[in-house]
């Protein structure tokens, strides 16, 4: 295995949150602290001479902010990683999808309380999963540098047809389990569905709360379907993308006096540490609309969801997976793949066809 060493550059405006971030990495194996900078201004100036792999960057800075650094660095040293920090709040929910549009490789929210200790140890615990499918990305490209790949579609040896004949309905539900570079990955699926789709969509995108709703209401604005923010009770409609919100479980019901399907949000613990969790949804989805139903795993890190799609897949459902080429993590589908549960691979780009083969 490639050994390797995350060369960071730590960039934050409050020497306090620069202490804290530099304490926490500095006890994470495979991170090098090479410099730090107050902001974004001066941490392009050092990055041109440190070359560092990773910097991990404040929103809101004076001089040069967040976004404005990560629009160099993506124009400038393309190569390089950020994660980026901002506030828990309404409008540090939107800036933030805007700093994952501009490049940056994933976020974590700055703790609103806390001593310095409890800071560190939440940045820690926050980071270090962020960390480590850094390290396994970058160690990837660099072996695949000399077996560069084609992007296609690829089929699984059960699914032979251009389509799905699959002799037992159309889909009515279309479940997605998703997490790192899913916002992003969401900007390009979303508005491939049309209109008109029979079918509902429910969203499992790994994300804290008011970063949901955010999310939520900016893929509304460039879809054809509407996209919202799932409210427990509400009656399942066509034409409808769910987001589960952050911070709570959400899966479906039935709601046999009116012979309907509802949204159910709780309460109910973390799966794989994870909340909202894929697995959860997976298998309300699996109980709720059997074999009429598709799921969809998309780029993230970890395994959640893969129990789920074994249930939706021992129920009839068609299941989905985004390929290794196009996924920023390629976590996510990697064990259903391995596990042979998938239907079709396909890149990003041909996910919204596939999705819609199997409503029709």
């Amino acid at each position: 295995m490639l050994e390797m060493t995350l060369r960071t550059l730590v960039v934050d405006d409050s020497g306090m949150y620069r202490k804290i971030i530099q304490h926490a990495l500095e006890s994470l194996p495979n991170v090098e602290i090479v410099g730090t900078a107050s902001n974004g201004r001066i941490a392009l100036i050092k990055a041109a001479s440190l070359k560092p792999d990773l910097i991990t960057l404040d929103i809101e800075m004076p001089e040069m902010d967040g976004l404005e650094t990560l629009e160099h660095l993506r124009t400038d040293m393309p190569d390089v990683s950020a994660i980026v920090f901002s506030n828990y709040t309404t409008e540090g929910a939107r800036i933030t999808l805007k700093a994952l549009e501009l490049g940056a490789f994933d976020f974590i929210p700055k703790p609103s309380s806390g001593s310095l200790a409890e800071n560190t140890d939440e940045f820690k615990s926050r980071i270090m999963p962020i960390i480590d499918a850094l390290i396994r990305l970058k160690r990837e490209a660099k072996r695949k540098q000399t077996h560069p790949r084609r992007i296609q579609a690829v089929l699984h040896p059960a699914v032979r047809s251009a389509g799905f004949n699959r002799g037992m309905g159309k889909s009515k539900a279309v479940a997605i389990g998703i997490s790192t570079g899913g916002p992003v990955a969401l900007t390009r699926v979303l508005p491939g569905i049309p209109s008109d789709i029979d079918a509902s969509i429910f969203i499992v995108q790994h994300m804290p709360p008011l970063f949901t709703d955010a999310l939520a209401k900016k893929l509304d604005l460039i879809s054809q379907i509407q996209v919202k923010e799932a409210v427990n009770g509400e009656t399942i409609q066509s034409g409808t993308a769910y987001i589960a919100p952050g911070g709570k479980q959400m899966g479906v019901e039935s709601f046999h006096p009116k012979d309907s399907m509802i949204i159910r949000v709780t309460d109910d613990p973390p799966e794989n540490n994870c909340r909202p969790s894929a697995d959860y949804l997976f298998r309300s989805v699996a109980r709720a609309y059997g074999r009429y139903a598709t799921g969809v795993i998309m780029t993230g890190m970890g395994h959640d969801g893969t129990e789920g799609l074994r249930q939706m897949k021992e129920c009839g459902a068609v299941i989905i997976a985004q390929d290794e080429a196009t996924s920023a993590v390629y976590g996510m589908p990697r064990k259903p793949v391995e596990l042979g549960i998938v239907d079709v691979i396909a890149p990003l780009g041909t996910i919204s066809e596939e999705i819609c083969r199997t409503v029709r």
